[in-house]
């Protein structure tokens, strides 16, 4: 086996396998900004459209963990290349979709190949980078991951107006066709391993259903009150007697489908716990601001992309400096750093309020890069350090799996928290105001009309209460940053990976 394959073009090959993931992570936000136009051309109601976001993310979620199976099976060049092709075929397939149903179809199969790309690509690009590079490898990725997201919503709304939403999907054609040619044709001679592994059907048929059903009910939950939906109960329900018979089978089998094992490793244990509940809380930052620029401050969807666009200023600007020198320091300290900076903006943006303007927003978004620069490339360069070369293509799937899960919990709780705290602020509030107040007369009798008065009161209450609700949320965000110091600490060096062993065909 060669245990230091070098494709011909170092860059070229790097370009076309973060292309590639770029399109993918840019394509779980980019339709986001578009339902409403989507939902009017296609004659469906705003709820409904909210399909054509569940069903890629369920898809995504069920394929992810199938990473170090299908690796074993193909190989990480075969199906990082097939992946990326038929992705650039579903994109096509979703933009001349007819209907919502055709639509939604798409989006799932569009999910379910774009499942393995970004673990893929991690493997390769470890694979390809001598061990001193590999850090700048893996902070080039670092910078698509979160550089896309933000592009995403930017981009969406600008094609949606300026051209018309199928162009959103039409765009990753040439993409993915150029990425996918250019990656196939570097690691032609990379030498591969393949297996033909027996497939673990109760593994596979219990992780479909369970977290199939589980993404439906974080998806869906706000939606439909929670538990008071009998559709949200009886789907839980599925979904944890699945996870649980998934859970137990996958540990005790002898050749499972998503290897659980993979968390006897202390720093992929403990880097694993670090980045999901770190990505939770950037993700419900992200998903939070926007919608209260637009709701709160009355935003529209273009200037709320701007005033939070500056968030990829620093990492892009850094993404090379902490490539190039991260590792010389202890990777520890780095997380902490970045842990320490994004809480600290968490506890700055508890402190807004409704009359804020622009640059206060764009400023906090600015400093939360720094944050961000120093905080995607440390963690996946702890949780990956002490896996074997033959592990990683299927520890980077699980972590991955269990980042956007953690990403889909974070989205329904922030919302639902947002809103049910509001509510009861607004109900504290409101108490004070009664037709007899007498500042309630004196404002009624200056207009000649409560019922007016009421309802202008009302609609400032709501806004006030949402706004007392959103800092309670980020005053807890700050807090889960800084606990999470404790937990990386738990790692224990050294945090070069064993990947410098090869990482070869497998």
């Amino acid at each position: 086996m060669s245990t230091h394959f070098r494709p011909p073009n170092l860059v070229l090959a790097t370009i076309g396998l973060s292309l590639a993931t770029f399109m993918q992570v840019l394509d779980t936000t980019i339709a986001n900004v578009s339902l409403p136009t989507i939902a009017g051309n296609l004659g469906v109601s705003q709820d409904q459209s909210t399909w054509v976001i569940t069903s890629f993310a369920v898809s995504n979620a069920i394929a992810l963990p199938l990473t170090g199976f299908l690796t074993r099976r193909f190989g990480e060049v075969k199906l990082f290349v097939w992946a990326t092709i038929l992705f650039s075929m579903a994109s096509f397939l979703c933009g001349i979709a007819q209907s919502m149903g055709m639509l939604i179809g798409f989006r799932a199969l569009q999910g379910a190949v774009a499942g393995p790309m970004y673990p893929i690509t991690q493997a390769l690009l470890i694979s390809i980078y001598p061990p001193a590079k590999r850090s700048m490898a893996l902070a080039l990725l670092a910078m698509v991951t979160v550089v896309a997201p933000i592009a995403g919503p930017i981009l969406g709304g600008w094609i949606t107006d300026n051209y018309s939403w199928p162009w959103i999907f039409f765009i990753n054609v040439p993409i993915g066709i150029f990425a996918s040619m250019v990656v196939a044709n570097q690691m032609r001679l990379r030498e591969v391993v393949t297996q033909l592994p027996k497939i673990d059907y109760v593994g596979l048929i219990t992780l479909v259903i369970g977290v199939g059903a589980l993404q439906v009910v974080l998806d869906k939950g706000n939606d439909d009150d929670w538990f008071n939906s009998n559709f949200i109960i009886i789907t839980s329900i599925i979904s944890a007697i699945a996870i649980a018979i998934f859970l137990i089978w996958e540990l005790t089998d002898k050749d499972p489908i998503v290897d659980l094992k993979l968390f006897r490793h202390r720093n992929f244990r403990m880097g694993t716990i670090a980045l999901v509940l770190a990505y939770a809380a950037f993700f419900a930052i992200g998903l939070l601001v926007p919608q209260w620029l637009q709701l709160n401050l009355g935003y529209t969807a273009t200037w709320a992309g701007l005033a939070t666009a500056p968030l990829g200023i620093i990492p892009v600007m850094l993404t090379f400096i902490v490539g190039k020198y991260a590792t010389r320091f202890d990777l520890r300290l780095l997380t902490s750093g970045a842990f320490v900076v994004m809480g600290a903006t968490c506890f700055l943006r508890s402190n807004f309020y409704i009359g804020i303007d622009f640059e206060h927003v764009a400023l906090v978004q600015l400093l939360q890069g720094l944050g961000v620069a120093f905080f995607f490339m440390p963690v996946t360069t702890i949780l990956l350090s002490d896996l074997r070369p033959n592990e990683i293509a299927a520890g980077g799937g699980l972590a991955t799996f269990l980042r956007t899960m953690g990403a889909s919990f974070a989205a329904s709780l922030t919302t639902f928290l947002w809103q049910h705290r509001g509510i009861v602020h607004h109900e504290h509030l409101a108490e004070q105001i009664t037709p007899y107040n007498p500042l309630v007369q004196q404002a009624a009798s200056q207009t000649g009309d409560s019922q007016t008065v009421m309802a202008a009161l009302n609609d400032t209450i709501t806004l006030q209460g949402l706004q007392i609700s959103f800092n309670e949320v980020f005053h807890l965000l700050g807090w889960i940053f800084l606990s999470l110091i404790v937990v990386i600490w738990m790692a224990k060096p050294p945090f070069a990976a064993k990947a410098g062993a090869g990482g070869g065909g497998h």
